[in-house]
């Protein structure tokens, strides 16, 4: 496995007027209108973040996986210095750097890349995923853990069953339950991938757990990754 370090790029934003001008400029270049790869072909990268703010330490790993067989292919890791404060909507500018350092030293190509986070579910419509996938050019989803802001009725109870995640009217990803009787988790699109499609890729990376498996080995890996910087306290 390669472990790399991330640079924070020179003309990275400082401030959130800043961030919020850059994140209404790449929000114009998302691609909704794509479907995507189709489920269960190629590979497929889980991508996560763990940090230590006391040492001002960012962890980030990239893992590959087979999409058919869901067997690691390629794993990378990068750690570097936080690259942004914590701002509520604004957190992909704390991750972006060190999860595209992760990405570059995977020695194939990630295919659809999933981020533990959101994509069009954000309050601007522009999350990690999103932001990834403008930056690479990749197919992007988000599989989040909670449904961050907004509202959603809680599917059926067998695996597969979704429910609409709403802004006010508006569908801005799925509640999808991947385990049947177990809490959802919340798909949204990020780049050149239609909704219908990143449900079905998150199921099939979900065979026997609630998240997939690409966030349950790339949060693995990362948080290994973290307790291992040699940054100082």
């Amino acid at each position: 496995m390669t472990t790399v370090t991330a640079q924070i790029p020179a003309d990275w934003p400082a401030t959130e007027e800043r961030a919020r001008a850059v994140q209404d400029g790449l929000r114009a270049r998302v691609v909704l209108d794509e479907p995507g790869p189709p489920p269960g072909t190629g590979t497929v990268t889980g991508v996560d973040v763990a940090y230590d703010d006391a040492r001002d330490v960012v962890a980030a790993a990239a893992v590959t996986l087979d999409a058919a067989t869901l067997a690691v292919v390629a794993e990378a890791t990068a750690v570097g210095r936080i690259s942004f404060p914590y701002v509520p909507g604004l957190l992909a500018f704390r991750e972006i750097p060190t999860v595209l350092a992760a990405l570059d030293a995977l020695p194939c190509l990630p295919g659809l890349v999933v981020c533990d986070g959101y994509g069009r579910a954000h309050p601007r419509r522009f999350g990690l995923a999103s932001h990834l996938g403008v930056l690479t050019g990749l197919p992007t989803i988000g599989v989040a853990k909670n449904p961050f802001t907004f509202a959603y009725e809680d599917p059926d109870a067998p695996r597969g069953s979704t429910s609409p995640l709403l802004d006010g009217a508006e569908e801005v990803g799925r509640a999808l339950r991947t385990r049947a009787a177990v809490k959802p988790v919340f798909v949204s699109v990020g780049h050149r991938v239609g909704l219908d499609n990143a449900c079905a890729h998150t199921l099939a990376l979900a065979p026997a757990f609630r998240l997939p498996e690409t966030t349950r080995r790339a949060d693995a890996l990362c948080r290994a990754a973290l307790r291992a910087a040699a940054y100082p306290a």
